[in-house]
């Protein structure tokens, strides 16, 4: 009889091209995998892979088994989210991914309620940029995210669900002032992969800032600005989250984050990653 556990190993490999990233993928170390496969070859009394190179691939008959391996593994998931379902989800996990400022003020609110309402479900969290949930997500590291995006399309291949639109705030010592009133002031700007849309609605603004400082973390921008070194833009959700006194904030027309709930594959999900969806979607209303 074919062992499950081997079929999910295999299953790995053939998903993740390599001995190294199926064994990260699962938690695994990698003499444990290649034990698991060794198992395998041993049950079927077939070649399964072989070595090219540094690496290994998958025979004919391993590509054989490896598909007839993620029907059965879909099916034997499906039975126990099925089961979870009829249990009352007194069981599950949910491994969930999302950005600071929601995981500080969306998703301990859902968090409580799954505690409240299915104490038994693990649930875990990863804060991370969006791009990196989204890529997380394909790969099956996670169930679901909550991401941000500047424009109105979501990629092709995931499910989401628009939450609320986030606006963002120009950072200045006075209240009411426009980007364009300060096409020649000195700017605190994040890292490269997260100034585009500051630059684009600059640019649509009328002018190219100059970026004098860098970083990420809002706490160091406001700082700056407190400081008068210069003027910045932060999202509504961070400045929830962490606002100086000494400090303004003027909403940007224009110029604002879409949250989006997200998930990955054919509906429906697990009922545990369902009931924390859920409880995810009433925590957002107030900020709808």
């Amino acid at each position: 009889m074919l062992d499950i556990v081997r079929l999910r190993v295999l299953a790995a490999v053939a998903a993740h091209g390599s001995v190294t990233r199926a064994a990260k993928h699962l938690h695994y170390s990698q003499p444990s995998v290649s034990h698991h496969l060794a198992r395998l070859e041993s049950e079927t009394g077939a070649r399964l892979v072989q070595r090219v190179g540094r690496g290994i691939r998958l025979t004919p008959e391993g590509e054989a088994l490896a598909r007839r391996a993620i029907e059965i593994i879909g099916r034997v998931d499906a039975a126990e989210a099925e089961l979870e379902a009829m249990a009352g989800l007194r069981a599950g996990r949910v491994r969930f991914a999302g950005f600071q400022s929601a995981l500080t003020l969306l998703v301990p609110e859902a968090a409580a309620a799954m505690r409240r309402d299915h104490p038994g479900v693990e649930l875990s969290l990863i804060e991370c940029h969006p791009e990196v949930a989204l890529t997380m997500l394909r790969a099956g590291e996670i169930d679901a995210a909550v991401i941000f995006r500047y424009d109105d399309d979501l990629p092709g291949d995931v499910n989401g669900t628009h939450l609320f639109d986030d606006p963002m705030h120009l950072v200045s010592l006075r209240a009411g002032e426009t980007l364009l009133d300060h096409r020649a002031s000195a700017w605190i700007a994040g890292c490269t992969r997260c100034r585009r849309e500051f630059l684009d609605a600059c640019g649509a603004a009328g002018f190219t800032p100059e970026i004098a400082y860098t970083s990420d973390d809002i706490i160091v921008q406001q700082a700056l600005v407190a400081a008068g070194l210069g003027v910045t833009t932060n999202p509504g959700l961070a400045l929830r989250t962490h606002r100086r006194d000494d400090i303004e904030a003027t909403p940007l027309t224009h110029f604002r984050r879409r949250v989006h709930l997200v998930t990955y594959g054919e509906p429906p999900d697990p009922p545990a990653t369902e009931a924390f969806v859920s409880a995810l979607r009433n925590a957002a209303r107030r900020y709808a």
